[in-house]
């Protein structure tokens, strides 16, 4: 049963790792927005928190242990900075890919298990809610502080596709007057559910795992 509680963990790591850097890399270059602009800000900031509720959730109740939630989003943060490393090799702009900040919702789910002596439900109401309305308000702030994705967008246009796919001038005109507003409410809600099933992986993880330990 120990080994293969370790091959699950380290398991667990190698996927988290590749499925955060292809999710910030490939839903489309996370600060060229090109027409969609601020939609593009909301769509992703849902994918991020929603990734990062379900994974910290497995993780915090998969090891029961308050503080791995942190080290899931810090797993994350380091592949996803090697990626962007490596594009900037390629000859891309430094801020091709913009890193989501993960690192504070995470510490948030963590001291939400914490807090409440390991309760789950609390982890899946409290904590989702909290990293569900966080990411976004800190992505925001982190794009805050690059320089204006579109304006680089236009500079530096994509080589690798055809000319009918290059950046346009967006329309006039917004769909809603606050991403950030919006990327944190929708992730709220959707968070919570992403944690329940976080928290639901761990109950069929150890039933797979005991199954096999049968063989032992």
């Amino acid at each position: 049963m120990v080994w293969l509680r370790r091959c699950t963990h380290y398991l667990f790591i190698v996927v988290v790792a590749v499925n955060s850097t292809l999710l910030t890399i490939n839903t489309g270059d996370w600060d060229f927005y090109t027409d969609w602009a601020w939609t593009s800000f909301v769509i992703f900031s849902i994918g991020q928190s929603t990734m990062l509720a379900v994974g910290a959730a497995y993780y915090l109740t998969f090891t029961g242990v308050p503080g791995t939630a942190t080290y899931y989003a810090l797993i994350m943060t380091v592949y996803t900075w090697i990626a962007k490393g490596a594009w900037f090799s390629l000859g891309y702009p430094y801020s091709f890919i913009v890193v989501p900040v993960w690192l504070p919702s995470a510490m948030l789910m963590d001291l939400t298990y914490w807090a409440t002596k390991r309760n789950k439900h609390m982890l899946i109401l409290v904590g989702g809610v909290l990293c569900g309305m966080a990411l976004p308000l800190f992505n925001m702030i982190n794009l805050l502080t690059i320089d204006d994705p579109l304006e680089t967008a236009f500079k530096y246009p994509r080589t690798t596709l055809p000319p009918y796919m290059t950046p346009i001038e967006p329309q006039v005109g917004k769909f809603y007057d606050s991403p950030t507003a919006l990327a944190s409410g929708v992730s709220a809600v959707l968070c919570v559910t992403m944690a329940a099933l976080g928290t639901k992986l761990t109950t069929w993880t150890y039933r797979w795992m005991a199954a096999w330990s049968k063989w032992d």
